[in-house]
Formats: structure tokens, C-alpha cells, sequence
């Protein structure tokens, strides 16, 4: 017999596909990267005031993030979230072939992936949730927390110490296909591990005590002896530290290290010395003691290099996310939702378009041009056997995200549903890009994501075993919740990390391009 509670929350998603795939597309063409997804947050704060949530812009000190909620009485409450932030160098058009969004150059940001379908597949899950709740007089409470900077560990370190996940009965967390095994399964033991990023600010202040004595006749001449400067601090940096990488990785599995230059924009054809270079690193690691000493390495190897260099350095923290926390319980509850609902479904129409993007791509249009696991569920338990077979067996955690900070707030679930993957690669970036922002490809998995949230959330709202059963083994596993024995404490002390020159989209008389020319 059919739960006319689930019933409701379906009725306003098939009521509301087309409005949803126009979500969808929004955000995708907003494309705009960490920290400055301005035009994504604004929109989902207008969009949820306009489902009457009472929302706070600028969470956490955070210009781009918000905190949303509505309520309908006292009861449970249940978070889900957004993310909308895009990747520099991956501008890509809803279109079965390589081209940037019009009026962009391929140097402009792009989702991979994709966030635009991450955000508003949870947004559809919650305002399903919401319209049963109303029609079946339901009491609870949403939560709803925009994101940003999710590609650098950026928010939700920062939104965990200010609180915005406390209190949660549950907070149920998507993410569009990740990597096999991961595909339309629900998360087990292996969650992903800790993750640190900081830059390090070198500055070439006094260039000319460098090199005092030199006996130039003239202070600050052509002849005078001066600091190398900033650029040669951070090469110096960058080439050094990558030996720590010879060092230190093969005695700590699955983890990886990543850099990034941070443009301070300072270009020159005279001989003065670079004054500004920021570098900036990420580490994932299985663990936060890993995270700890590969961090302590930088610093020291920052600090030579500023002397080297005549420069000061500073540190300063983007992200400090703790690794992730299982919740059987909660999992179970989101696995039961996911094999109710089924995996996405693509029409003919939309492999189509996938066998256009294997032409494009120089591969043989396939028949069926989904890789086999993007239209089949996997139990949560096969899948982390899967998962273990390649890992060593003293490694408790796999890969970064920072979803991690919710678990310790709140029992947590992971779900993950299949976005369009194809047979018969590799394949260049642009096609999965394309893939993820071409409405007949992307829609089956807002959809699917929508009904599985909202299934799951609908049943923690109205079954307090099964929330019991979540807490119980929250409480257990972090040595009685919050501040338990086991339980690790928020890490971000550090402000938003907003101010430096993160890459963004400008308005020129050109129009609006991005901070490197297109045109």
C-alpha cells in the first residue's frame, strides 16, 4: 500500500522536474568558483525565502555561505546542504561537444563535479520533505547550509566550530557519483580522510637589507645587491617541497598532496624584486598525524626558503577538516530509501547525446554508453569490500571531503547516485563536464537524489527508533556525542580565508569575463 506521506513528496517532485532541471542549468552557467560564488548564493537565498525558510547570508563570516531553516513545530530536525562551487581552467557549455559557455574562454570556471547538480538535487529532497510535511501536518524542523569552497575543504571546517550543525538529529549527505565502487550505494566504514590547506604569503619587504654592504654608491641603483624576492621564494618552495613528497608518501597510503599559484598580479620587465607570492597546498591524508607532519614539513621548508630569498612568510589556514565517521544506522535508513527509489534513469534520448559525446571524443558510439554501474544499485556492504581490496588493511579512511566535519555533529549518512559515466575511455575533462550540465544527462540524477532525500528524511522525522538507532551508535562511536572521549573537536581557529586573490569573474567594458581575458 503506498505511504501517501512519500506519495506527497513525490508528487512535488514529478511536479516539479522541469522547474528543477532549470535549477539546475542556473547554477551550472554560474559556474563560479571557491569563495566568490556570489551569484550561486544569492540565488539560493532567494529561492529558499521564497519557500518561505528564514535564511542567514554570510554564515561563519563567509561571504557566499548561508544558513537556512524552516520549521513546522517542535520536533526532529534534519540538515542537507548545498554546493555550488566550480574549477578554474574547466569552462565547459551544456553541449556534446568540446566548447566554453558563451562569451567565456576554456580558462573560465567549470563544474566537474558537478555541484550544480549536488545542490539541487538536495534542494529537491528538501522541499519535497517540506511540502509532506505541510500537507501531512508533520512536525520537524529543516535545516538547509549553503557551502562554499568545497574544492579547497573551505566551509563546513568553519561552519562545524561556529555550531550550524548542532542539534541535528540526522544530516543527510549527496554527492553525484564519485568513483567506483561508490556509485548509487550509500557510504559504510571507509569515509573520507582528514584534509588540511593553507598558503603560505611570502613577502619581499626590505629588498635592500638583503644584500647591506654591497658598497653601491647610489641606494636602490641598477648595481645594488637585492633580495631574489617573492617569486623566488615560492619557486624555491614549490620545487622543494615536492622532494617531501620522495620522503614522506610511501610510508602513508592513499593520500595525496597538491599546489596551487595564487596570482598577486605583479608583473614586471624591470630588474626589481618580486614583493608578493602566495602558494598555496592541500593535503588529504588517511589521518589527521599524517596531515600534522607533512604540514610541520612545509612550514620548515617555507621558512627556508623565505630566508634564502630575503623575504617573511606567513601561513594562513584555508582548511583543517577532520576525517570522516561511519553511522550504520543512518546508512541503513538512506540504503532502504535508495533501493525503494531505484538508480537514475536516461531515456533514449539522452544516451544519444552520450553516444554524440563519444564521437566527438574519436570512440565508437556504444549501444548502451553508460559504464554498467550507473544504472544498477550497490549494496553499501559490497561496496566497501570493493574499497577495501585496495586499500591496506591498517587504513581506516580513503580520499578527502569535508562532509567529514558534519559526522561529529550529528549521525551522517553519504549518498551517492550515479552521474553519466561512459564506456570506452579515457576521456578528455570536457565530456564528463558536458555531461553534468546538459539537462536531458544530468536531470535523471537531481531527480533520483531528490526522492531518495526526501524518502529518507520523511522516515527519520516520523520513526524515533530509527533516529534512536542513529544517535546510539553516534553517541558510541564518539564516546558519548559532542565532547565524548572519542569525539574530536572542531580544528578551523582561523578566520574565512576570503581575502586573497582567489580566481574570479570580473566586469570589464569587455563585459563579463573572467580574472584572464577570454577576448
Amino acid at each position: 500500500m503506498t505511504d501517501p506521506v512519500i506519495a506527497s513528496a513525490e508528487l512535488w517532485i514529478s511536479t516539479h522536474k522541469h522547474v528543477l532541471s532549470d535549477w539546475c542549468a542556473t547554477i551550472f552557467d554560474f559556474a563560479e568558483p571557491a569563495w566568490r560564488e556570489y551569484r550561486s548564493a544569492a540565488w539560493y537565498v532567494e529561492r529558499l525565502r521564497a519557500e518561505g525558510f528564514e535564511v542567514e547570508e554570510g554564515s561563519a563570516g563567509m561571504p557566499t555561505a548561508f544558513a537556512a531553516r524552516w520549521s513546522n513545530g517542535p520536533g526532529p530536525e534534519i540538515g542537507m546542504y548545498a554546493e555550488y562551487d566550480a574549477v578554474p581552467a574547466n569552462c565547459q557549455a551544456p553541449a556534446p561537444r568540446r566548447a566554453p559557455r558563451e562569451g567565456l574562454g576554456f580558462e573560465a570556471a567549470g563544474h566537474t563535479d558537478p555541484h550544480s547538480a549536488l545542490g539541487v538535487g538536495a534542494l529537491a529532497g528538501l522541499l519535497a520533505t517540506k511540502a509532506a510535511m505541510e500537507a501531512h501536518d508533520i512536525p520537524g524542523t529543516l535545516r538547509f547550509t549553503g557551502e562554499p569552497a568545497e574544492k579547497v575543504r573551505g566551509s563546513k571546517p568553519l561552519h562545524a566550530a561556529a555550531g550550524y550543525y548542532d542539534g541535528l538529529a540526522a544530516m543527510l549527505s549527496f554527492h553525484p557519483f564519485y568513483m567506483l565502487p561508490l556509485c548509487n550505494t550509500v557510504r559504510w566504514d571507509t569515509h573520507c580522510g582528514a584534509a588540511f590547506s593553507m598558503i603560505y604569503s611570502f613577502r619581499c619587504e626590505e629588498p635592500h637589507l638583503w644584500g647591506a654592504g654591497d658598497g653601491a654608491p647610489i641606494p636602490q641603483s641598477h648595481a645594488a645587491v637585492r633580495a631574489p624576492g617573492a617569486n623566488d621564494a615560492l619557486m624555491l618552495m614549490y620545487q622543494n617541497a615536492r622532494a617531501l613528497r620522495d620522503s614522506m608518501l610511501p610510508h602513508a597510503g592513499g593520500w595525496s598532496v597538491s599546489e596551487a599559484i595564487i596570482s598577486a598580479g605583479q608583473a614586471t620587465a624591470d630588474n626589481l624584486p618580486g614583493y608578493r607570492a602566495d602558494l598555496q597546498y592541500i593535503i588529504r591524508t588517511p589521518d589527521l598525524a599524517s596531515a600534522e607532519r607533512f604540514a610541520a614539513a612545509l612550514d620548515r621548508v617555507a621558512e627556508q626558503a623565505a630566508a634564502l630569498t630575503g623575504c617573511r612568510v606567513e601561513r594562513h589556514w584555508v582548511s583543517k577538516s577532520r576525517p570522516g565517521l561511519p553511522n550504520h544506522a543512518l546508512a541503513e535508513v538512506v540504503w532502504e530509501a535508495l533501493r525503494q527509489v531505484g538508480p537514475p534513469e536516461w531515456d533514449e534520448g539522452a544516451r544519444e547525446i552520450m553516444r554524440q559525446v563519444q564521437r566527438e571524443c574519436g570512440a565508437a558510439p556504444a549501444e548502451e554508453p553508460l559504464i554498467p554501474e550507473c544504472t544498477r544499485l550497490i549494496d553499501p556492504r559490497e561496496a566497501e569490500a570493493a574499497l577495501r581490496r585496495q586499500l591496506p588493511p591498517e587504513q581506516e579512511h580513503f580520499t578527502s571531503d569535508d562532509y567529514t566535519e558534519m559526522c561529529w555533529h550529528a549521525p551522517t549518512a553519504r549518498l551517492y547516485i550515479a552521474r553519466p559515466a561512459l564506456v570506452g575511455g579515457p576521456y578528455p575533462p570536457w565530456a564528463m563536464n558536458a555531461l553534468g550540465g546538459i539537462p536531458a544527462t544530468i536531470d535523471p540524477t537531481v531527480i533520483c537524489a531528490g526522492r531518495v532525500l526526501a524518502r529518507a528524511a520523511l522516515r527519520l522525522l516520523r520513526d524515533a527508533d530509527a533516529r534512536a538507532a542513529a544517535w546510539a551508535e553516534f553517541e558510541a562511536r564518539t564516546g558519548g556525542g559532542p565532547g565524548g572521549s572519542e569525539w574530536i573537536a572542531p580544528l578551523a581557529d582561523y578566520p574565512p580565508p576570503i581575502g586573497f586573490a582567489w580566481p574570479e569573474y570580473v566586469e570589464t567594458p569587455r563585459g563579463r569575463d573572467w580574472h584572464i581575458p577570454s577576448r
